[in-house]
């Protein structure tokens, strides 16, 4: 198992007290260090323009390259060095992607800027190049056959949804919080054209935690998954539904978010253990990074003690929505 990382990427700095810091990948580092699991660390070289161009517009990717100082939302700010930055962050995740491919066991990918939020011709949401989306384009163009993405960070993953909605060689599956940014993610949207069937969505009410997640996974993930039979499973790790999170307002714990990342890792079983995990969301610091040290752990066979361990959904609070989500899902899977 390989961790893919650069140094590069604390560099990237939106604002003053902007919540996507260098300080996050700062604070896993550490993390890993503590544990011993910073071993086997692969630095990425020079970023590839022609893997940008899988999923980004010529004229997108030259505007955040020119642009210099500049805002792309008011939450996204574009500097000279961003460029750069965001297309290492973007060439990491494809070589964690094709590592577990030649390798066939788990890597992950632990990079900012994150990307879940950028489509084809735009950013936003802290997002530049769509890391994932970009990865798992690449896989599809190296003769892959079908990818699946899991999203599990609190806000959908409006970019890589834009990207594959209309295609059925990718799986897009996303567990969100409801009714938060970027209001995308419906329960009724399945993907368009030829892609009909193969995005679930799974927009969860404030407050759901480790329950609902359990029966989330157990439920809707895993089985569709399965009957998709992916050659790779691609996982956007977003820790902002962690109940310490300071941006989003679900009650998932340490354990909870450890214990869904555990579960992938088993279902790559059937897909000769290629599953690479991508960093996205999560800024309350002291939970991302044992979370993050916690999956790395699952991966080299180290237990990683966790102190964000509280519970407070015990009971499926979000059973409603988990059985809208099938409902409309079993019109594709059986489920």
């Amino acid at each position: 198992m390989a961790v893919f990382f650069n140094e590069e990427f604390y560099d990237h700095v939106q604002s003053p007290s902007h919540p996507e810091s260098p300080e996050r990948l700062k604070g896993i580092v550490r993390k890993l260090k503590h544990h011993g699991l910073w071993g086997g660390v692969v630095p990425s070289k020079v970023a590839s323009a022609e893997h940008l161009g899988l999923v980004h517009d010529e004229d997108y990717i030259d505007f955040i390259r020119t642009c210099g100082e500049c805002r792309i939302t008011m939450d996204t700010n574009v500097h000279h060095d961003t460029y750069g930055i965001a297309a290492l962050s973007a060439e990491c995740a494809v070589d964690a992607a094709a590592h577990s491919k030649r390798e066939e066991e788990p890597s992950f990918a632990l990079t900012r800027p994150p990307g879940h939020h950028a489509g084809p011709n735009y950013g936003m949401g802290f997002c530049y190049f769509n890391n994932i989306a970009i990865a798992a384009a690449h896989l599809l163009d190296r003769g892959d056959k079908k990818i699946a993405i899991i999203d599990s960070d609190v806000h959908h993953g409006n970019g890589t949804e834009h990207v594959f909605a209309g295609r059925s060689d990718v799986l897009y599956i996303s567990m969100h919080q409801a009714g938060i940014f970027p209001g995308t993610g419906s329960v009724d949207f399945l993907g368009k054209g030829d892609g009909e069937g193969f995005t679930v969505n799974l927009p969860l009410a404030s407050g759901c935690g480790d329950s609902t997640y359990d029966c989330s996974y157990s439920e809707v993930v895993l089985p569709i998954v399965r009957q998709f039979s992916p050659d790779a499973i691609l996982v956007s790790l977003g820790v902002d539904c962690h109940y310490r999170d300071p941006l989003a307002s679900m009650s998932l714990s340490s354990t909870g978010n450890v214990r869904g990342a555990t579960e992938l890792v088993r279902l790559s079983e059937i897909c000769a253990k290629r599953v690479t995990f991508f960093l996205e969301g999560g800024y309350d610091i002291p939970a991302l990074s044992e979370v993050v040290a916690g999956v790395i752990g699952v991966f080299k066979g180290v237990d990683v003690p966790l102190e964000f361990t509280n519970v407070s959904d015990d009971s499926c609070l979000g059973r409603d929505a988990i059985e809208r989500c099938r409902k409309n899902a079993s019109e594709h899977w059986d489920l």
